[in-house]
């Protein structure tokens, strides 16, 4: 059955764009049906279930009793919004990307909400490892994510410590993967507690990563593993882009759910002694499987892209992008079998 989120605002133009906008949004679990006349949108919900109103705060709350919804949130014209009032409240004029995880916010607050899931096929979870240190490994993971997601839907997470993405997106995060951690462990996560913190840079949803590094030290490498299969069974995405930490021995439980592991690597011999350091460990391990699924990937250098502004965008376009694009040639078929 679909899940309604309806909108209702006198201007036309804005609710009719922000519904375009949120249905082509994956971190959006609802249909977004747009109304402009409050006639056609109490007869809709008598015959209809709408989940969630999302409606002007200028609409006399005696005109709102007529519309059946299981829960209301408005739009405010002002910043300052009240903390006291009968339904929560919203900015209206931000990115439509943060009026959706605002909205989803509010809704998994409701104590009515139930576990949902989206059933769909599961995503294939693709690792971006390396025991090799300066190797390129996160600008090769936002290249091959933002490259997938021109024709998949992609998800990218980032698992380490310091990641440097708030400073490249240029993104001052109100929610990130501690969160979702902290769901996770609680036993309250799901599908809606994702939307709230997913993010989107282009075609390309991303999770920012954790908070703290110690957000990390409290879960263990079957539990990420579980936590991630968990997403990519129940989400709506097609593929998972994982960008790993050298994380120790969790990195190698999370390395199992992946389909295929792409590798930075490097041709010095303290890199090469690394890199085999890691090959035997894995076999003491009793995991030699994982090297099956591992390619091993030489960077191009792309020194032309040292400043950080534009950084992510002029990726794709550069000597990395041209040789992500080349690598994924005849692959993305084999990995959605």
């Amino acid at each position: 059955m679909k899940r309604i989120l309806a909108v209702y605002d006198i201007d036309a133009s804005y609710a009719e764009r922000f519904a375009d906008f949120a249905n082509q949004k994956e971190q959006t679990p609802f249909t977004v049906i747009p109304f402009t006349s409050m006639e056609k949108l109490q007869a809709y919900s008598e015959r209809n279930q709408v989940e969630i109103l999302l409606v002007s705060d200028s609409v006399d709350k005696e005109i709102l009793a007529g519309v059946k919804a299981g829960q209301i949130v408005t739009l405010s014209d002002g910043e300052v919004i009240p903390a006291d009032g009968e339904y929560p409240s919203i900015y209206k004029y931000q990115s439509a990307d943060g009026i959706v995880r605002e909205v989803m916010s509010c809704y998994c607050e409701n104590p009515i909400e139930k576990a949902l899931a989206v059933l769909a096929q599961k995503a294939a979870v693709i690792g971006v490892y390396s025991p090799v240190n300066r190797c390129l490994k996160t600008s090769f993971s936002l290249t091959l994510g933002q490259l997938l997601s021109r024709d998949s839907k992609v998800l990218y997470l980032n698992l380490e410590e310091y990641s440097g993405l708030a400073a490249l997106m240029n993104e001052d995060y109100k929610g990130s993967l501690s969160d979702i951690l902290y769901f996770y462990q609680q036993k309250n996560f799901n599908w809606m507690r994702l939307s709230t913190v997913v993010y989107s840079w282009g075609s390309l949803d991303y999770i920012p990563p954790v908070c703290f590094p110690e957000d990390l030290d409290l879960i263990g490498g079957a539990e990420m593993a579980e936590l991630l299969t968990k997403i990519a069974v129940e989400s709506p995405y097609e593929i998972l882009v994982v960008d790993l930490e050298q994380f120790g021995k969790k990195a190698l439980e999370v390395l199992e759910i992946c389909k295929t592991v792409h590798m930075p690597i490097k041709e010095d011999c303290v890199s090469a002694a690394k890199l085999e350091e890691f090959e035997d460990y894995v076999r003491a391990a009793g995991k030699p499987q994982i090297l099956e699924r591992i390619q091993k990937v030489k960077l191009p250098y792309h020194g032309g892209l040292s400043r950080k502004e534009n950084y992510v965008e002029q990726l794709v376009w550069g000597e990395l992008g041209d040789y992500v694009r080349g690598l994924l040639k005849g692959q993305v078929s084999r990995w959605e079998n």
